[in-house]
């Protein structure tokens, strides 16, 4: 409740410094004109500055309460849910531009349009004396002190909503449990801010300056044309510099913004190897060298991670493997085939690396298998080899118990289908050709290659050669033609080379 009061009073003093601010700014303006008028058309202009003042803060306060209602709700009532305390969050983010139509608007329709509305009626009544002339440029000297103010407004705005902003977040950790954000929302864009910041500031003054100018020339007797004919020229070379200028400060601010948030959205997309180029001079330089030295932290977790990865994968294989002194190494050699297979065939390095890690869990599910069953030296009976058969279920089931499950997520289809044949006679689906996982059909032919030329309790393994040609002759009707002559190929050049050598 502190922190409401204390904002409320904050947003009242800006207000209410900045309108004296304004209102000095007009009357000065106002004083500047040669006015030769009675008391009574004196009391007149009073009377109409006064009206419209009261229309403006009338206005102004309407519009003041609707902004602040849903902010003032939280603090008065009690919290309903995280979604009322996460809309009043983004509503006070946009409190500053909020300010600025509740500037501009009250201004606009309340205090210069029946201020120059009253004035010209008394003029064409014969109440007043002033030319409607001086009524034009006033409206305009108002219009472009209400800007300024709203500018002001603005950035006091911004920095008055930050304590309230932070008790929303407290609010909401500790009675939800959740996080408070935008989520990326971008409410007012930078360049945006600095343009008009930059064009007010640099434009406003000369404007009014300009329209002073005009009330002591028409005093001396000088018209509009003439005083117009080097002021429009003066004008004219301002505005185009400001808003050049004001274009290329927003864009010497924004590239190094630009630049992070590029390098950020690689961070978040898993790509953590490119740091921030450090293009720059000014501060940002040391914005760029602390992003870089939290990447680098971050690299060397990721490092860290990725080996631990590692050896689990290999732990898992090695584990499995022993089991069978008859199969010790299989899942390593098949996860060495494989990533060749798959090298060949020009894989990305991140697939790749999903593919050995799939091939060397491809047989976990021979852990669900009993002793006497996987490790009978005699022949399989037809009920042992069913449970055989069952091996990629029970490996596709083990690693989904893994979590989190979307980690797990690109191992799967390998370890299930790596026993399906290409002219769909395999298990435990019978998918044929293309149907077959990606995966499955490289780990097909590597788990053949090396089953073949392993040795078993009641067999003993092929010659490598002849294993190559088993493999070549069943391109197309078990295995992938593609894969498997990739493979093929591959040996058969390996060989010769050594043979050469």
């Amino acid at each position: 409740m502190t922190v409401y009061r204390t904002f409320i009073s904050r947003l009242l003093l800006n207000y209410v410094a900045g309108s004296l601010l304004a209102l000095i700014a007009i009357a000065s303006l106002i004083a500047a004109a040669p006015l030769d008028i009675s008391p009574s058309e004196y009391a007149w202009l009073i009377c109409i500055l006064g009206l419209s003042l009261c229309c403006m803060l009338g206005l102004e306060w309407f519009v003041f309460t609707r902004q602040i209602k849903p902010i003032r709700s939280v603090f008065m009532e009690e919290v309903g849910s995280y979604q009322t305390l996460q809309n009043v969050y983004i509503r006070t983010h946009r409190l500053p531009s909020l300010a600025v139509k509740r500037i501009l608007g009250p201004h606009l329709f309340g205090l210069v349009v029946p201020g120059a509305g009253l004035t010209l009626g008394l003029i064409q009544a014969g109440r007043l004396s002033i030319p409607p002339y001086y009524v034009l440029l006033a409206a305009l000297g108002g219009m472009l002190v209400s800007g300024m103010h709203a500018l002001v407004e603005y950035y006091l705005t911004s920095y008055a909503i930050r304590p309230v902003l932070e008790e929303l977040i407290a609010w909401s950790r500790k009675m939800f449990g959740k996080e408070l954000s935008l989520h990326g929302r971008v409410i007012v864009p930078v360049s945006r801010k600095l343009k008009w910041s930059f064009f007010l500031m640099s434009m406003a003054p000369l404007l009014l300056y300009s329209l002073s100018m005009q009330f002591r020339l028409e005093d001396y007797g000088h018209g509009a044309y003439t005083y117009w004919q080097w002021a429009g020229y003066i004008l004219a070379v301002s505005i185009v510099f400001a808003l050049i200028g004001s274009r290329l400060l927003a864009r010497e601010i924004m590239l190094p913004i630009q630049h992070l948030y590029e390098r950020m959205a690689e961070v978040k997309s898993g790509r953590i190897r490119t740091g921030a180029s450090d293009l720059f001079s000014d501060e940002f330089s040391r914005l760029v060298s602390g992003f870089n030295h939290m990447l680098r932290g971050l690299q060397t977790q990721a490092a860290l991670n990725s080996q631990l990865v590692d050896s689990y994968f290999a732990t898992l294989a090695a584990a499995l493997d022993a089991r069978d002194p008859y199969t010790a190494g299989h899942s390593l050699r098949v996860a060495e085939y494989a990533v060749k297979i798959g090298e060949l065939a020009s894989l990305s390095e991140e697939r790749i690396d999903e593919l050995r890690k799939s091939a060397l869990l491809h047989d976990i599910g021979k852990i669900g298998i009993r002793d006497a069953v996987l490790l009978k030296e005699g022949r399989l009976t037809e009920e042992e080899w069913e449970q055989v058969k069952q091996h990629p279920v029970l490996g596709e089931a083990i690693l989904k118990q893994v979590e989190p499950a979307d980690a797990m997520a690109p191992y799967l289809p390998g370890v299930r289908s790596h026993h399906e044949r290409y002219d769909g006679g395999g298990y435990p689906d019978g998918l044929s050709g293309d149907e077959i996982p990606l995966f499955g059909r490289i780990i097909a032919v590597a788990d053949a290659f090396d089953a073949m030329t392993s040795d078993r309790p009641y067999r003993k393994g092929l010659e490598r050669e002849q294993a190559i040609e088993i493999l070549e002759q069943g391109r197309g009707t078990q295995w992938d033609p593609y894969f498997a002559e990739l493979f093929v190929q591959h040996y058969r050049r390996d060989n010769q080379s050594k043979a050469s050598g």
